[in-house]
């Protein structure tokens, strides 16, 4: 799944051109590497998005094309809140 996409529906992120611009602007890394809005991330890996001064660190346990608000969590563990 792309990353922006998973962003999205993982809620970890609003909406997905938000998604892409933080991709743009080198804000989101997957496994310690920078990702691109059409990066795949896999089940396992470490996303992590750098808002400002803090940085969320979320590991990734299941991806879904679509999912309710409600278990929109479940799709992700959150590391280190930083």
């Amino acid at each position: 799944m792309r990353v922006d996409k998973f962003l999205k529906v993982s809620r970890l992120i609003k909406r997905r051109t938000i998604a892409k611009e933080a991709c743009d602007r080198e804000r989101i890394t997957i496994n310690g590497r920078t990702a691109k809005a059409g990066s795949e991330v896999k089940v396992g890996d470490l996303v992590e998005i750098h808002f400002g001064n803090s940085t969320i660190s979320a590991k990734v346990l299941k991806l879904s094309e679509s999912c309710r608000k409600e278990d929109a969590e479940t799709m992700y563990e959150i590391v280190d809140g930083g």
